[in-house]
């Protein structure tokens, strides 16, 4: 199918979704990919993630970029050639992309009970007191997911998502956050945006 979903974030970032029914075969007459693309396609062993990989590409197309148009620096960052921020997602059924003028990182989930499960090795579980198994398990995505896409936008070794990357607490129907980075003798802080789409979750995560 074409585009599923365009979010706008703010005044200079936008979301945009893709959900993938397409075969294989559909994908890779639609796009043209540069060399190295081509080899990390050859490469995937999961046809799951050859059609994410390519569904993002999708998305680029949709903006008017192609595969030309988009690095990776030595972090594997992604960058666009224009001077965009662009950050990069996929999750099963679905690929994502935000392209903004500032730095930004998406994270995209699948909500699933094994993320609420191993909760505790990488966030306070207190902030998922007195809420439902079904929130808790949102909630659970939401934090895993603020941590990812913080974790994008700075791309620094050594980061640990619970000894580093710290959520205020939020509510889920608030659809927002704030989150701070505490490394290397810094702390930074980031605003968070979040909401569902089915039955995954994205979060975005902006420098403040």
């Amino acid at each position: 199918m074409p585009l599923f979903k365009e979010v706008i974030l703010n005044d200079s970032a936008s979301l945009y979704l893709w959900k993938i029914t397409e075969e294989l075969e559909w994908f890779k007459g639609a796009i043209k990919l540069n060399s190295s693309s081509q080899k990390r396609v050859d490469s995937m062993k999961s046809e799951s993630h050859q059609k994410g990989f390519l569904a993002v590409r999708m998305l680029l197309q949709h903006l008017g970029y192609s595969d030309f148009d988009l690095y990776y620096d030595s972090f594997g960052k992604p960058h666009l050639m224009d001077g965009k921020c662009i950050s990069i997602s996929h999750s099963h059924e679905f690929s994502a992309i935000a392209v903004s003028t500032h730095s930004i990182g998406i994270d995209l989930e699948l909500v699933k009970e094994k993320t609420l499960k191993i909760a505790s090795r990488f966030m306070d579980v207190s902030h998922l007191d007195n809420l439902s198994e079904a929130k808790k398990t949102q909630k659970a995505t939401v934090i895993w997911g603020i941590k990812e896409s913080i974790f994008k936008i700075k791309s620094m070794e050594g980061i640990s998502f619970p000894n580093h990357i710290f959520e205020n607490e939020f509510n889920l129907e608030d659809k927002k956050a704030m989150a701070q980075l505490r490394f290397n003798s810094q702390i930074e802080d980031f605003k968070i945006i979040f909401n569902s789409a089915e039955d995954y979750i994205y979060v975005c995560a902006f420098e403040n």
